[in-house]
């Protein structure tokens, strides 16, 4: 994953650097939120060259919501920050299971 700073910035037209922590504190948290709804048993699957870009862009977007949003982050008023995220999460999570059935994962698997 390889979503950095200065392309989220790019991508919000953000050009001060008073938001950076807060930036890099977005980045990391739909990282992970992404990669926790997708699966975190094997790493390499985050390495193909396809999988890398869609997580990329579920990752700008939904920093990007949380930036643009950051008000669906209080408990006062609810905003959805759900974006492209849920679509490409759940092509990623089909992915995912393909990628780990190619590797035998569910081959003792016997429920119908």
């Amino acid at each position: 994953m390889t979503v950095t700073l200065e392309s989220l910035k790019v991508s919000l037209r953000v050009d001060s650097t008073s938001d950076d922590d807060l930036l890099k504190g977005y980045i990391l948290a739909a990282t992970n939120y992404i990669k926790n709804a997708i699966g975190t048993d094997d790493d390499k699957f985050y390495d193909d060259v396809n999988i890398t870009s869609l997580v990329d862009v579920a990752t700008v977007a939904l920093a990007s919501g949380y930036y643009t949003f950051r008000t669906s982050l209080s408990l006062v008023q609810f905003f959805p920050v759900d974006l492209a995220t849920n679509s490409i999460i759940a092509q990623l999570r089909g992915n995912y299971a393909d990628y780990l059935a190619d590797k035998g994962v569910f081959d003792g698997d016997k429920s119908t």
